[in-house]
């Protein structure tokens, strides 16, 4: 057996190794994708095998994935929607959004995806996927609905959008062009649209009322760890000259600015006042105790004009200490230990900022919740305090005899004074993408650097915005699709159909040749497939005596099917990482509907072409 033959036959064997461990989940899937590439390293240089052109396959040739332009647009797209995420810039847009749906999740989030098909079938979809992702993020989080419930279907329905008109994607416009220059066949803007239309409306059916049965609801580690009780903290806010609390009157008896928090009584010099709080103004001087939940605290802290303090200068629990950075605030949750020197002090008398540079925020008592002021409770072995510093300084705790940190527990406070300039930048990389005025690599470079240049976000959080499962498997993937081209493995597939279907009738090749290209558009780029098989549509078209559309049609609807996994195409791993999705997600989402859009097509295009 030649060589290349041999080559041939291990580059299948590994393909098939992988895809067969990746939807296993056993090993990480870095594991297996790095495993995948070292074999094809291992084989060609083995056997050497020479392209068509002559040039030796080299190790150089199976590491260029890992810089190809369309993995980095996804990796500096996620570190983009990090910075939307940071700075909390689409929680107003999503809130309207629940509100005119009265808080159904279903009647939210539906008109979004109908929204993203149509505009998918007149823009690039990676752009929409783009545009519309943290906004589905957002009303997903605000009717409390896991990312990971959604995302899958906005990359499906932005595909099945996109197979309806000539440039709903880059691959229709690449068989059409080709089909133009091979044989004399035109096709317009709404040639398919009909027989499109019918394929993705069976797809969408399928999205929005079968498929969510299907989806498994994926949380990260700390959503998993993190208690959902909403078990409250009592806090405290000081109002001072120039705050947004001055001069806001209690409305039946409560605070309408407070409305996530209870008011739990107004300190106003030394006299207390407790509710119902009739005709009560709060003035500078004032210090207004509540229980609150920690995301109601984070969302005070986060606000543009923040309700509580976090710096020394107006908070009591720290005089004369250096403040807290603006920007850079971690909330975390400790408990005071047994044995603790705070037990029996207050807060002022602890000293715990002074020790620690983090400022109490809330404490949370679970036998009780005392109706006094924060900085007068007497601590108590088990307290949870509710805590805000910096990074470090957060970090340091893990070392503090007097509290136990929770790790899992710490987060980073939204910065939302910088949304307005998230928003901007996030808007000019989506209209320079759908455009065509800048290449969307380019775009999303750009965006990337003004996000972090800008302070929406810095970079460790950019850094953890990307996901190495996505970098190892676009480039192992394409590591494969180089093995294949260079061992003539996917003509060998299309050549072995053209043998097979020798003599059978026009539905069935057309059937066939369908199911081929959606198995492979699945593994290879979709371009790939459509480029590979738009000669031998044509040539099939012509060896049986029918018109080459309905082929050439076949071959655009086939080469969109890419559903089944994250690498079929590129907005599967856009959605990848922020809906904390795994291999085996696409498959058990995907290949259903993959399967659905192939007998549609192959019940009605005969029909629909009168063959």
């Amino acid at each position: 057996m030649h060589s290349v033959d041999i080559a041939m036959a291990l580059t299948f064997l590994v393909i098939a190794s992988t895809v067969i461990l990746y939807a296993l989940e056993r090993y990480p899937i870095e594991t297996v994708a790095l495993g995948s590439v070292t074999a094809f390293i291992v084989i060609f240089s083995v056997l050497p095998v020479e392209t068509p052109d002559g040039k030796a396959v080299t190790t150089a040739d199976f590491l260029t994935g890992f810089a190809n332009p369309a993995l980095v647009t996804v990796i500096c797209l996620l570190i983009i929607g990090q910075g939307l995420f940071q700075t909390d810039a689409l929680e107003g847009p999503a809130k309207a959004i629940v509100r005119m749906t009265r808080g159904r999740s279903a009647f939210a989030t539906i008109p979004i995806l109908l929204a993203v098909a149509v505009l998918s079938a007149f823009l690039n979809n990676t752009p929409v996927v783009v545009m519309f992702l943290p906004i589905l993020t957002a009303v997903a989080a605000t009717v409390g609905q896991s990312p990971s419930r959604v995302l899958m279907p906005l990359s499906f329905i932005a595909i099945l959008g996109g197979m309806i008109t000539l440039i709903g994607s880059s691959t229709n416009l690449l068989v059409a062009n080709y089909a133009a220059q091979t044989s004399d066949l035109r096709l317009t803007f709404f040639s398919f649209t009909p027989i499109g239309l019918i394929v993705a409306s069976a797809g969408a059916v399928y999205v929005f009322f079968v498929m969510p049965y299907l989806m498994t609801t994926r949380k990260t580690m700390a959503e998993e760890f993190q208690p959902t009780s909403g078990k409250q903290f009592i806090a405290q806010i000081e109002i001072t000259y120039g705050h947004p609390l001055v001069g806001v009157e209690a409305v039946s008896g409560m605070f309408p600015n407070l409305k996530d928090m209870t008011v739990r009584l107004v300190q106003r010099g030394q006299k207390p006042i407790l509710p119902p709080f009739e005709n009560v103004v709060l003035s500078p001087g004032d210090t207004v105790i509540v229980a609150a939940t920690r995301n109601a605290l984070a969302n005070a802290l986060a606000r543009r004009q923040p309700l509580m303090e976090t710096d020394a200068e107006n908070s009591s629990a720290g005089r004369d200490q250096q403040p807290v950075q603006p920007g850079s605030i971690s909330l975390a949750e400790v408990v005071v230990a047994p044995a603790s020197r705070l037990m029996g002090r207050t807060l002022p008398q602890s000293g715990f900022y002074a020790d620690t540079g983090c400022l109490v925020m809330g404490i949370q008592r679970r036998s009780r919740m005392p109706r006094m002021a924060m900085n007068d409770i007497r601590l108590e072995a088990g307290d949870v305090l509710l805590v805000a510093g910096n990074e470090d300084e957060i970090g340091r705790l893990r070392g503090n005899r007097d509290v136990l940190l929770l790790d899992w527990s710490t987060t980073e406070v939204p910065r939302r004074r910088y949304a307005p300039r998230a928003l901007a930048i996030f808007a000019c990389v989506v209209i320079l993408a759908a455009t065509g005025l800048v290449p969307i690599v380019s775009a999303a470079i750009g965006g990337t650097f003004a996000m972090i240049a800008s302070g929406c976000l810095n970079i460790r959080q950019a850094m953890r915005a990307i996901d190495s499962r996505i970098f190892m498997l676009v480039g192992a993937s394409l590591a494969a699709a180089v093995a294949l081209e260079a061992t003539g493995g996917a003509t060998a597939i299309a050549t072995g159909l053209v043998y097979v279907l020798q003599g059978a009738s026009a539905a069935t090749i057309l059937s066939a040749l369908f199911f081929i290209v959606m198995v492979l558009t699945n593994f290879l780029s979709n371009n790939a497939a459509a480029v590979l098989f738009t000669p031998i549509a044509i040539n099939l078209a012509n060896q049986i005596g029918q018109p080459p559309e309905a082929f050439v049609v076949c071959l655009i609807i086939a080469a969109n099917t890419s559903f089944a996994t994250p690498v079929g195409y590129q907005t599967n791993l856009i959605v990848m990482g922020p809906g904390h999705y795994r291999f085996s997600d696409f498959i058990r989402a995907g290949a259903p509907l993959a399967l659905i859009l192939w007998l549609t097509f192959s019940l009605v295009a005969p029909w629909y072409y009168g063959m």
